[in-house]
């Protein structure tokens, strides 16, 4: 088969190892995946795959089911799918444990699909599941036109969270409330914890998800309400930073830091289960739509890393292909 494979500065469409099937995993022939930050993080050394995962770069992918392990029933050669990966998705084929794919949605296309799974999953695993957002409470997501954004703003529009959003432009905002966000701040005309009061009524936040860090970890902290939580996803501002002690204590706060890559099999069969029942329905009435701001042949994978760095995209960048 032919793979992404990392080469110095350059990412190279070349020959690579098809992958063995194991029990309990299919087959994919992929038709498209889709770039995350993460996979530049992991070309730049600072994400490496969990043991056993492939080195190759793609988190998740959609495409058709060519083979089945002996054990797997839920699945037949034929079956067009989406699956969550801890590597390999960047390649013609990869291997996954049945329980990370899930049927592609009536009415989408293999490029809409490969949209869907990391972020879907990773949006939902840690606004409803670790932080237990409840209907009504109020939420703030960080990078509000990222692919989790976007997946997160709507997730809560469907479950009735009113949402706020940070982004690094205007039209993004703009963009971000006609896909359901209640309001949102330009992270480059302020700091977004001035305009927390006016958001909740002067409650603050019961839920922030944040990709940023240390960089705004005391604004955070600040703008969370009584019991509020915060889920940490990522360090895109940096690791470390003082933490405010006596506010965590007085409003009893929770700091909850979530990755999604390296969980067991059996914790993301959870996740995908949960997407099927609570979203995968949500996503074949229209309610819910995957956003994808472009389509690149996956031979161009670099200029696909160079647009999600650029942090010019809203939502999803894909890879064809074929």
């Amino acid at each position: 088969m032919k793979a992404i494979e990392i080469d110095g500065d350059q990412l190279v469409w070349a020959d690579a190892p098809s992958p063995s099937l194991g029990k309990g995993e299919i087959r994919i022939r992929v038709k498209a995946s889709a770039v995350n930050r993460a996979d530049l993080a992991q070309r730049q050394g600072g994400y490496p795959p969990p043991p056993g995962a492939s080195h190759i770069l793609g988190l998740e992918c959609s495409g058709v089911v060519e083979e089945v392990s002996d054990d797997v029933s839920s699945y037949s050669i034929g079956d067009e799918v989406c699956a969550l990966l801890a590597g390999g998705g960047h390649a013609e084929e990869v291997v996954v444990p049945a329980v990370q794919a899930l049927p592609i949605p009536q009415g989408l296309s293999f490029h809409q699909a490969a949209a869907l799974p990391e972020v879907f999953a990773t949006a939902y695993l840690n606004l409803f599941m670790e932080a237990g957002a409840a209907p009504g409470e109020r939420i703030l997501l960080h990078a509000g036109a990222s692919g989790v954004g976007t997946a997160g703003i709507q997730l809560c529009r469907a479950f009735g969270n009113p949402v706020f959003v940070t982004a690094g432009a205007d039209d993004k905002i703009e963009r971000c409330i006609a896909l359901g966000a209640n309001g949102g701040s330009n992270r480059h005309s302020g700091s977004f914890a001035d305009q927390v009061e006016g958001w909740t009524d002067g409650n603050g936040f019961d839920v922030i998800l944040d990709p940023v860090g240390a960089n705004y970890l005391e604004a955070n902290i600040r703008s969370l309400a009584i019991e509020g939580r915060l889920v940490l996803i990522g360090l895109m501002g940096g690791a470390s930073a003082e933490l405010p002690m006596g506010s965590m204590l007085m409003k009893r706060l929770r700091v909850i830091g979530s990755t999604l890559r390296a969980r067991p099999v059996a914790a993301k069969e959870v996740i995908m289960n949960e997407l099927r029942d609570r979203v995968w329905p949500l996503i074949e009435s229209g309610d819910i739509v995957p956003i994808v701001e472009e389509v690149i042949p996956i031979a161009d994978t670099g200029r696909a890393h160079e647009l999600i760095a650029s942090d010019s995209t809203f939502g999803k960048v894909i890879l064809a292909v074929d």
